[in-house]
C-alpha cells in the first residue's frame, strides 16, 4: 500500500512499539536510483506477501530524492519527495540506499534518534561510519541492518552476525566485487586484455563509466572492513584495510597462472593470526587461486564469500553480488525482519565489537607467493636465486624455468614458495633486484591463496 507523502499526518511522538490494531508500518525510502527503484516496485508487487509474513502491512509513505525532476519509470511520482527530513519524520522504518556519506549518514543519525529502525546498502557509510551507526541504534533501542552492503542477494552478514555467534571464524576470504570477477575471468576464459574486458563490462553496465572504485579495490575493501568487523567482533575502519587492485594485471600474469592449475581472483582476505596476541589481517588484492578451490569456480559478476570457523569448519556462500533486483530482494529480506521486530514491540541483536582486536599490518600477513623472474640463463643462476629466498627465510616449494622464444641468454624463473610472512617476501623481491648479473628484467608477484 502506498500513499503521497504529502498526505502523511504529522506525528508528535516517534514509534515506540507496534501500532494499535495492526496498522500498517509506514516505509521511508531514501534514494531511487538502480537500487532503490526496484526496492519500490519490489515492496508494492509483493504487498500481500509481505505483510502476511510480518503480520502487519508496509506502507511506503514517501520516496526522497535529490531532484524532483528526473525520470523514475514505475515508481508512483505523488511519493516522490525532496522534503527528505519531513519524510524520516513520518517513519517506523527507513530504508537507505542513497549511498556516499552525506546526506546519509545524517539522515540514518536523525531516523534512529526518532525511534525509526533503518535498513541500508550503503557499504562506504559502514566502513567509514560503522561504529558510530552501530553505537546509535543501540542507544535508541532500534534494528540496523545491512545485509545488501556487502554481497547483493547472498546472504552472510546475518550469518556472521548471528548463526554462527557460538562458534569462532578464523577466516573469510571472497570475490566480493563482480565488476572485477567479470574483468578477470574473461581474462582467463576468452583470453582479453585487461582493457578488452574492462570496455566489455562497462558495454553490459558491470562497470562503471569510471570503474576505479572496482578496479582498484576501493568497493571490495569497504566490503572487507565490514566483513572483518563482524567475523572478528572488533572495529575496523575501511582505510585500515591494505588495498591493491587488478589494473596491473596481464595476459602473461593470467596464464602463468593458468600453467600452475591456478586462476586469479581479486579477493578479500580477512584472517585471525597471531593466536597469542590474536591480530587480524585484512587485505584486498588480486591473489591465484588453485582450480580446486570453490572460490576459482565462480564465474561472470558472481559472488562468493568462503568462511572458516572452528567448529563449523568450511562454508561457502555464493550468488549474485550486485545489480538493482538482487541488492533489492536483499533490502526487502532485512525489511521483513526489522518490520516483525518492530509489529512486536521488539528490536533484533545489536552488535558489539567487545574483542577490540588490533589490524596487523600488511607486512605481517602469511600466505603463499608466485614469483616470476626474467633471469640470465647460465651456469648458478638457479642457486643465486634460491640463496636469497632463504637467506630472508622463504623456502620454496617449486620451481619451473623456461626458456623464452627468441631471446638467447634469458629464461623465465617461475618460483612458487610455502607460506611466508609478507614483509620476508618483499625483503627478498627486493634484493633479487638488486642483482642485475642474475635477475635481467621486471619482477612479478602473486600472493596465492585457498592451498
Amino acid at each position: 500500500m502506498m500513499v503521497p507523502v504529502n498526505d502523511i499526518p504529522l506525528k508528535d511522538n516517534p514509534p515506540d512499539g507496534p501500532a494499535a490494531g495492526g496498522a500498517p508500518l509506514r516505509v521511508a525510502l531514501l534514494g531511487c536510483g538502480h537500487v532503490g527503484s526496484q526496492v519500490a516496485r519490489l515492496l508494492t508487487e509483493s504487498a500481500d506477501d509481505l505483510a502476511a509474513r510480518v503480520g502487519r502491512p508496509l506502507r511506503l509513505v514517501g520516496v526522497g530524492v535529490r531532484h524532483l525532476q528526473a525520470e523514475r519509470p514505475g515508481v508512483d511520482p505523488a511519493l516522490i519527495t525532496d522534503r527528505v527530513d519531513e519524510l524520516v519524520a513520518q517513519a517506523d522504518l527507513v530504508v537507505e540506499v542513497i549511498g556516499g556519506i552525506e546526506p546519509a549518514r545524517r539522515l540514518i543519525l536523525s531516523a534512529m534518534d526518532q525511534g525509526a529502525a533503518v535498513v541500508t546498502a550503503n557499504k562506504a557509510l559502514l566502513a567509514a561510519h560503522g561504529p558510530e551507526l552501530h553505537a546509535a541504534a543501540a542507544r535508541a533501542g532500534v534494528d540496523f541492518y545491512f545485509e545488501a552492503a556487502v554481497a547483493g542477494a547472498i546472504p552472510i552478514v546475518r550469518p556472521l552476525r548471528e548463526s554462527l555467534a557460538g562458534d569462532e571464524v578464523l577466516t573469510v576470504m571472497g570475490i566480493v566485487n563482480g565488476t572485477t570477477n567479470y574483468i578477470l575471468d574473461k581474462m582467463t576464459a576468452d583470453r582479453l586484455s585487461f582493457g578488452q574486458a574492462l570496455a566489455q563490462a562497462q558495454e553490459l553496465g558491470f562497470a562503471e563509466a569510471d570503474p576505479t572504485a572496482d578496479i582498484e579495490g576501493y568497493d571490495a575493501a569497504a566490503k572487507a572492513s565490514i566483513l572483518a568487523s563482524l567475523a572478528f567482533h572488533t572495529e575496523i575502519a575501511g582505510d585500515q584495510v591494505h588495498r591493491e587492485g587488478i589494473s596491473a594485471i596481464t595476459a602473461e600474469d593470467v596464464a602463468a597462472a593458468a600453467s600452475w592449475g591456478h586462476v586469479i581472483k581479486l579477493l578479500a582476505v580477512a584472517r585471525l593470526i597471531d593466536q597469542g596476541e590474536q591480530r587480524v589481517s585484512v587485505r584486498v588484492h588480486p591473489a591465484m587461486v588453485p582450480q580446486s578451490h570453490p572460490l576459482a569456480a565462480v564465474r561472470g559478476a558472481h559472488n562468493a564469500i568462503w568462511v572458516e570457523a572452528r567448529h563449523s569448519g568450511e562454508l561457502m556462500f555464493s550468488g549474485p553480488g550486485a545489480g538493482g533486483e538482487p541488492t533489492a530482494a536483499a533490502v526487502l529480506g532485512d525489511m521483513v525482519t526489522v518490520a516483525r521486530h518492530r509489529a512486536q514491540g521488539s528490536a533484533g541483536p545489536i552488535w558489539r565489537p567487545y574483542t577490540r582486536r588490533p589490524v596487523a599490518p600488511m607486512a605481517a600477513a602469511e600466505t603463499r607467493y608466485y614469483v616470476s623472474l626474467l633471469v640470465q640463463d647460465a651456469a648458478g643462476v638457479l642457486a643465486k636465486v634460491a640463496a636469497v629466498f632463504a637467506r630472508h627465510g622463504v623456502s620454496i616449494l617449486a620451481v619451473r624455468q623456461t626458456q623464452l622464444e627468441g631471446q638467447v641468454g634469458r629464461a623465465n624463473l617461475g618460483v612458487m614458495t610455502h607460506v611466508a610472512q609478507d614483509a620476508a617476501v618483499q625483503e627478498t623481491l627486493a634484493e633479487l633486484r638488486a642483482v642485475p648479473q642474475v635477475v635481467s628484467g621486471r619482477i612479478r608477484h602473486l600472493r596465492v591463496e585457498g592451498h
